[in-house]
């Protein structure tokens, strides 16, 4: 009998098989996967700054933060959805609607957005322009720096940005998004998704085996066998499999699971629970969100949702916009950001 001794390697651990009839033989397992190496990406205390460039560096990646909405739907949905009601309120300033849209969508995906000033030929402020929060980073003078193709940069100074971002108790440099807590649950969705979809892409399921031991079946008979078999499979059915083995023994053909995924399948709760957690992230009501009621009770009147996210959420992130901008010595008249702030009978505008 072979003696079986632990063993490791540098990335994988190994169980190192000895037979007294050859040599060894090694099997290799992957090491499980660190869920937060080096506390992945929420744990900073300071910024580094780019001497080449002049600029402070992002404390959070902001390539994550960016394709992170095309990797949860749920995430996505809500980003969209508070910009989306932020926007609908504006009624005039120094942006177009669609751009006062992609300053919130910028604001509240990366918690900060710049403000630039378009000047006529006098030095005059004629509008405002929000900058991809994507690309552009905060100056060492307090201006911007947009980064651009060949490794090359654009740096507009102090006077000509104004910043609106989300206040962050660790650096004021940039600002932070408000939903970093759920976004290990937006993975976790998304790693749910993906395995479930490996899993009937790789085609590990049947419907059935069918099993003969006959050494007298002909060989046309067992042709005709496999092929009523794989005529009955219709679009998107499990695969079947035939055997014939001549003279088989009892459990000749066995299948042994590594695990009942049927039976042991949480895909349902993770999406579930994930989902939850994204809005909890967002403070997001789940009647104005698209979430399925669990209950038949039903999720509420979403017009009174509405009426209270507006009041306590989109309310605050308006005036935060006012207040930047409109406090700037050189916003003035109709560059002023005017807002449809009318709550139930209430009407006012700011």
């Amino acid at each position: 009998m072979g003696i079986s001794t632990l063993t490791s390697a540098n990335d994988d651990s190994a169980t190192t098989t000895t037979d007294a009839n050859g040599p060894a033989k090694t099997v290799v397992f992957s090491m499980p996967e660190t869920v937060m190496p080096n506390m992945w990406l929420t744990d900073y205390d300071s910024l580094y700054y780019n001497e080449m460039h002049g600029y402070w560096e992002p404390p959070i990646d902001r390539q994550l933060l960016a394709n992170l909405p095309r990797r949860n739907a749920q995430h996505g949905g809500i980003l969209q959805s508070r910009a989306n009601m932020a926007t609908a309120r504006y009624i005039s300033g120094g942006m177009s609607a669609q751009e006062m849209g992609a300053a919130f969508l910028n604001c509240i995906q990366f918690g900060d957005v710049a403000l630039l000033k378009i000047r006529d030929g006098f030095g005059r402020v004629l509008r405002l322009f929000p900058l991809p929060s994507y690309r552009t980073r905060v100056a060492g003078d307090g201006g911007a720096v947009v980064l651009e193709r060949e490794n090359t940069v654009k740096t507009y100074k102090a006077k000509e940005i104004i910043w609106v971002r989300v206040y962050d108790t660790v650096q004021q440099v940039y600002g932070c998004p408000d939903y970093l807590g759920g976004l290990q649950s937006a993975l976790l969705n998304e790693d749910s998704t993906l395995f479930r979809r490996k899993y009937y892409i790789n085609g590990a399921h049947m419907g059935f085996i069918m099993y003969t031991t006959d050494p007298n079946l002909d060989a046309e008979v067992e042709e005709e066998i496999k092929k009523k078999i794989q005529d009955s499979k219709g679009v998107g059915n499990f695969n079947s499999v035939y055997i014939n083995i001549p003279n088989g023994k009892e459990k000749g053909v066995q299948i042994i699971p590594v695990g009942n995924f049927e039976s042991k399948d949480e895909f349902f709760n993770v999406k579930a629970v994930s989902a939850q957690d994204v809005f909890n992230a967002h403070r997001f009501p789940a009647g104005l969100g698209g979430m399925i009621p669990t209950n038949t009770a039903g999720l509420g009147d979403p017009t009174k949702y509405d009426e209270v996210y507006f009041k306590s959420e989109t309310r605050t992130l308006i005036n935060m916009f006012v207040d930047a901008v409109n406090r700037d010595p050189e916003i003035g008249g109709k560059l002023k950001l005017v807002f449809d702030m009318t709550t139930g009978s209430q009407s006012a505008a700011v």
